[in-house]
């Protein structure tokens, strides 16, 4: 079965928590949507406390959307690693997800509509 992506704007309000941290609230999220993998809700980057986001040198490469670039997350008590991730330069299907990033949803970092 072929990958499918489609990405839509995400309706209402959307917040991302690490360590208890508001690090971002937006009304302007995307979804995106691919074949075999849970939704993943991107935030605007300027909707994002970037001053918690250190660069990774961590890279994947996904064949639907190109190459990622990795975060790790500065919370009061402890290092995220690689728990943030951004598409710099998309492939062109997926422009739309250009200049936001996507968080890994877990015990430490949440991502909830409110």
């Amino acid at each position: 079965m072929a990958e499918r992506i489609t990405i839509r704007k995400a309706d209402g309000k959307w917040v991302v928590r690490a360590g208890g941290a508001v690090l971002g609230e937006t009304t302007e999220a995307l979804e995106l949507t691919e074949t075999g993998h849970a939704p993943e809700i991107y935030f605007p980057r300027t909707d994002i406390a970037m001053a918690f986001l250190d660069p990774s040198e961590t890279r994947a490469t996904c064949p639907g959307k190109g190459e990622a670039s990795y975060y790790s997350i500065e919370t009061k008590s402890q290092t995220l690693k690689d728990a943030a991730w951004s598409y710099e330069a998309p492939k062109p299907e997926v422009e739309r997800i250009r200049g936001h990033l996507a968080f890994h949803s877990g015990d430490s970092v949440t991502v909830e509509r409110i």
